[in-house]
């Protein structure tokens, strides 16, 4: 069963919302009636986001190898 596929999957979409949410603390995307807009935590959190999809896109990594062995 391939299970890799469905954390690989969540991990990206994890990934991608992070950016997101670090580039509209930076005031570089998004509408500006946003509370993440231009707001310096949610730079740091889109950050965290973003680290906590690339741990899950390497677990899904790991559980594509590991099945291969």
């Amino acid at each position: 069963m391939r299970k890799w596929k469905p954390v690989m999957i969540t991990g990206s979409v994890i990934f991608i919302l992070g950016i997101i949410f670090h580039f509209q603390g930076k005031s570089v995307i998004g509408p500006e009636s946003s509370f993440m807009y231009s707001n310096p935590e949610w730079v740091s959190y889109g950050i965290q986001i973003a680290v906590v999809g690339i741990i899950i896109s390497g677990i899904g990594i790991t559980l594509k190898f590991i099945r291969k062995i």
